[in-house]
């Protein structure tokens, strides 16, 4: 899972303004495993987009990479 970690990362220092302040935690569960995203105060607009349509869409190629492998990835976003 270890590579999802780093496309989500790489994703996000690609949004921010703050790159050197985004974390990626891997919280591995029995079949899901949690993404957790913190970036920068003034950077979590972003990372969310309009109407959340940013965030949709790095859950979606999370989700689409992890099918992949044959396993379940979430990603949360955290403030």
């Amino acid at each position: 899972m270890e590579k999802h970690t780093e496309l989500v990362s790489y994703i996000a220092k690609s949004l921010v303004d703050s790159p050197d302040q985004v974390e990626v935690k891997e919280v591995i569960g029995e079949q899901t495993t949690v993404l957790e995203l913190r970036v920068a105060q003034d950077d979590l607009g972003k990372i969310i987009g309009k109407q959340g349509k940013t965030a949709k869409a790095i859950r979606t190629i999370l989700g689409a990479a992890a099918a992949k492998a044959r396993k379940r990835a979430v990603l949360e976003i955290l403030e």
